[in-house]
Formats: structure tokens, sequence, C-alpha cells
């Protein structure tokens, strides 16, 4: 049974991506969630809709322990399946000026789009290289291309990301495994719902924000074999915000 997994899963981006990855037919879709189960559950069932299979996985991805954990009991619970597919999705914002900063919203932040990405990929990176096959898309964001004022944890942790995408594409590219990122600009979510979208679409050429679903596109563009030549790659996806 080929797999994918998707972190931060239940809502927003990693929902759509979930949907899109099932409407490519993958064949079995790892919804990892942290705190909202029902959302988690309505992913799942949209998955279900469209024909794939799916399960929830509630973990902490910056919780080392527990990822590796519940990571752990689903391969024993299921030999056969193979993780091809790694989106790490998930992150959290904590904004808010430098100076003011506490350092548990610098950590809080940084562990959770940075560590969680080594937890969650650390973990199946073997059996990729192995399996000589594997897709890992990292999520990135305009902030850790470009570094946002208010913003410069989740700009460390995000551009921490960019290095990482770059330096573990050229590790692991001859067993034909790739790996990208994806950094979205305005995206129209849960996290941007407070923004003030008229004034800060003035400044997007393309003048709105974009969709989850266009973001999961690329995604799953990046995901299938018809992106083999592509590794080590930053894409950015934002309506021309830097033209």
């Amino acid at each position: 049974m080929k797999c994918a997994i998707v972190t931060g899963g239940s809502r927003g981006i990693g929902r759509a991506i979930c949907i899109k990855l099932a409407e490519e037919k993958i064949e079995h879709i790892l919804i990892n969630y942290t705190s909202n189960e029902a959302a988690a559950k309505e992913t799942l069932a949209k998955v279900e809709e469209l024909g794939a299979t799916g399960e929830i996985l509630k973990f902490d991805v910056g919780n080392t322990e527990e990822t590796v954990k519940v990571l752990t009991e689903w391969q024993e619970s299921n030999p056969n399946a193979v993780v091809e597919i790694i989106v790490n999705n998930a992150g959290i914002t904590k904004d808010g000026l430098f100076m003011w900063m506490p350092i548990e919203d610098w950590n809080s932040v940084i562990n959770t789009s940075l560590n969680g990405f080594y937890n969650v990929t650390n973990f199946f990176i073997q059996k990729l290289l192995r399996n000589k096959y594997g897709r890992i898309i990292n999520m990135v964001s305009v902030s850790g291309v470009k570094g946002t004022a208010g913003q410069t944890n989740y700009s460390a942790a995000k551009g921490a990301l960019v290095g990482v995408t770059k330096a573990l594409a050229q590790e692991v590219a001859k067993r034909n495994i790739t790996v990208n990122a994806v950094a979205p600009g305005f995206i129209r979510t849960d996290m941007t719902q407070d923004f003030n979208e008229d004034e800060l679409k003035a400044m997007i050429p393309a003048n709105r924000f974009g969709e989850a679903e266009e973001v999961a596109d690329l995604v799953a563009f990046l995901a299938s074999k018809k992106s083999s030549y592509i590794t080590g790659e930053i894409i950015n996806i934002n309506g021309g915000i830097y033209s």
C-alpha cells in the first residue's frame, strides 16, 4: 500500500492537499493533527468520498518522543504500507515584534516547523532510501524567503526549512527522492482570516489572495512522478509579489 503523510492536515492548506492527493489517486493518506479532531475527521470524510482511504494520526510534530511513538505504532500495525510522499505542512504563528518576543513564542514556532520537519522526515528517510523513491515537500512561506516584520520567529523557522530543502535534496537525489519547498504568499485560510484583505491585495500584482486549492495543485504536482527532475527548488506561489 502506497501512502502519503500530510502534517497539519486537518484544516486550511493541509486539508486541501489531502483532498487533492486523494483526487490524484494516492491510495492511503495519513492525516496528522494536534488538537482539532473534528476537523481531521471532516478531512478524512472528504478523502474517502473521493475513493481513497485514509486515517487520522494525532501527534505534535514538534514532540520527538510522541511523533516516533505514534509513527512506530502505525508502521508496526501496517507492515506492508510504504510512505512515499511526505508533506511537512504543520506550522504555527505567534507574531510580535522581536524586542518584545518571549522565548516561548520563539521556541514553539521554530520547534513546530523545523523540528517537526526533522521528527517526521527522519523517521521515514531510511525507508525512502531503501525503496529508491520518494517525494518530500516542505511548506515554507513568503516570510521564509523574504522575511516579514513582526514574524522573526516564523521567518527564521521557514527560512531554515529553505536551507534544509536545498541540502537534503543533494543528499538523496541519486536515490530518486526529490525534496522541494512551496512558499505560499497570502492564501485565504484560518491563519489569514484576520488580515485586511482589501488593504493587502494592493501589494499583490494578481490583486487577490490565493486559494488553498491552488497551493494544493502545486503540491500534488511535486508529489507526482511528473516532477522527477525538479529537486532542491523553492517554488513561490504568491500572485506575483516579487515581480
